[in-house]
């Protein structure tokens, strides 16, 4: 059989890594939300960042790592991950392929001093079923590491802190991150002139959370509902100002985490972001049923 062209794209911008790969034109990636898939399920989802070793004085180099498995090839498979350090996107992997199955991504990102790194992957695949039937399957995972790079000590990471000492490196980077986030975010809020008091205030970052626990108003099903839709809209107004090549690549990226507001009356979302140009956007999903459905 003739291979499947297979084509990568590699750009860094100011420490920012892009990758993405599939197996037909690029113009045809897509994420698109069908009715969840009753009976098929990922076997693993997994997203990983292991620290490496130390490149340089102050330097190091992180493994990223995300995969999806299930039993047997489907009609489209589709996975993206988000890397943000300090709050700061850092990077994506994208890929895709028809007729696809186990999807494995893996590469090495270079990082400078003490930082908080957090991954979130989507994990994504479409069905086709006899008499035009569609469905998907979905899934979420994340990670996260510290890495402590301190003149004092020698290099070090970690996931959840085991000592003291990694417990106060812990406090200082979760408040540098936060403090510089919730800047941006206020900044978004003000702009737009959100009441921020109506919706639950949600980090991209914890989206995976909801996996396990509704939105405000919903069932957990109807959250499951409102993720996919969230991300289909994710990838094509956010994931995409990244990756397309008309992006300015002489640019230095500072898009941060995206902020989703969901309104506690169960109607709709708020997702807002600054995209690849530096501009502020708000991207609004109203659910395709009430709260008291």
């Amino acid at each position: 059989m003739k291979k499947a062209m297979l084509y990568i794209c590699l750009c860094f911008i100011g420490g920012f890594i892009i990758l993405s790969q599939w197996e037909k034109p690029q113009d045809q990636t897509t994420v698109k939300y069908f009715p969840l898939d009753e009976e098929k399920r990922f076997e693993e989802t997994t997203t990983s960042l292991t620290l490496l070793s130390e490149s340089d004085h102050d330097e190091y180099d992180i493994q990223w790592k995300t995969e999806s498995l299930i039993d047997e090839p489907i009609y489209l498979r589709q996975d993206v991950s988000l890397l943000y350090s300090d709050g700061q996107l850092k990077g994506i992997l994208s890929k895709w392929k028809e007729s696809g199955q186990n999807l494995f991504q893996d590469t090495e990102v270079h990082g400078e001093d003490s930082s908080h790194y957090q991954a979130i992957t989507f994990h994504h695949g479409e069905l086709h079923y006899p008499d035009d039937k569609i469905k998907s399957i979905q899934d979420m995972s994340k990670a996260e590491l510290y890495v402590i790079d301190s003149p004092l000590t020698p290099l070090e990471s970690f996931e959840i802190p085991e000592n003291d000492t990694q417990k106060d490196w812990k406090k200082t980077l979760d408040h540098a991150t936060n403090q510089q986030l919730h800047y941006e975010w206020n900044q978004l809020i003000g702009h737009f002139q959100i009441n921020k008091t109506q919706y639950e205030v949600i980090p991209l970052t914890s989206l995976p959370d909801y996996e396990t626990k509704p939105f405000p108003s919903l069932t957990a099903d109807q959250t499951l509902q409102v993720i996919g839709q969230l991300w289909e809209g994710l990838y094509k107004n956010y994931v995409l100002t990244f990756t397309t090549k008309d992006n300015d690549k002489d640019e230095t990226i500072k898009s941060y985490v995206p902020l989703v507001l969901a309104d506690k009356k169960g109607t709709h979302l708020v997702v807002l972001f600054e995209n690849s140009k530096g501009e502020k956007e708000k991207l609004i999903q109203r659910y395709p049923f009430s709260s008291t459905d």
